[in-house]
């Protein structure tokens, strides 16, 4: 299965402890690796596919039993890297998603008009926009910072080490920051949408759910602060 995963002719899908019980997408996936403690096994398939915050999303528990594959600490360890890195992506999609909820935003209420005069022009309106970018903003340095220890961290024969304290700390401060400030972009793209922001068929309700469904992803805040504060 590696082979054919590197070079993009296999799709697969992982459930590990640390991205909870599911698998994403595993409907679609050609495999389902499933990880528990030290074992990594390839499940037999999938049960029902479960509803997600994030239309987009499809969640799925992989069935019982399957093929062992591996077992050991450095399955652990790898594991616990792979959680890492895919709490990362998180935080990226996190932060995108708060940029673009702020963009559509400042789009609509440049066109949305009150008492004669785009909402986009109240003072107040500014104010809810201007502090939900600078929140998304100041999630970045933590990204990058992030984006560095991992970079820094064990790879190749050394993925056995598992990754290094500093570097889940780096990563579970900015899934935080990040999942807080798209949920609060989300909460106040809401808000200036009026009743709009509610509706299934508008687009806008797509990337509030990815929000929501993003701050959770991989570790919710919690325990992403746990990590931080770990010793």
């Amino acid at each position: 299965w590696l082979p054919r995963t590197a070079n993009g002719r296999a799709l697969v899908t992982l459930a590990a402890a640390d991205g909870g019980p599911y698998a994403l997408d595993a409907d679609a996936a050609d495999a389902v690796f499933a990880v528990a403690g030290e074992e990594l096994w390839l499940a037999t398939g999938h049960g029902p596919v479960q509803p997600s915050f994030d239309p987009a999303r499809r969640l799925a528990r992989p069935l019982p039993g399957g093929e062992p594959l591996a077992r050991g600490p450095a399955v652990a360890a790898a594991a616990a890297r792979a959680a890492d890195w895919a709490a990362f992506a998180t935080a990226a999609l996190s932060l995108g998603t708060g940029l673009a909820l702020v963009e559509r935003t400042a789009a609509y209420v440049g066109q949305r008009t009150q008492f004669g005069r785009p909402i986009g022009s109240f003072q107040a309106v500014k104010h809810r926009l201007a502090d939900a970018l600078i929140g998304l903003e100041f999630t970045r340095p933590l990204l990058y910072g992030a984006a560095v220890a991992l970079a820094s961290g064990p790879a190749g024969g050394a993925l056995a080490s598992g990754p290094t304290g500093d570097a889940r700390a780096e990563v579970a401060a900015a899934k935080v920051a990040t999942g807080e400030a798209a949920y609060t972009a989300a909460r106040t793209a809401l808000q200036l949408h009026g009743a709009l922001g509610y509706t299934d068929e508008y687009d806008l309700s797509l990337w509030i759910r990815k929000a929501r469904a993003l701050r959770s992803a991989w570790g919710s805040p919690s325990v992403c602060r746990a990590r931080v504060l770990a010793p």
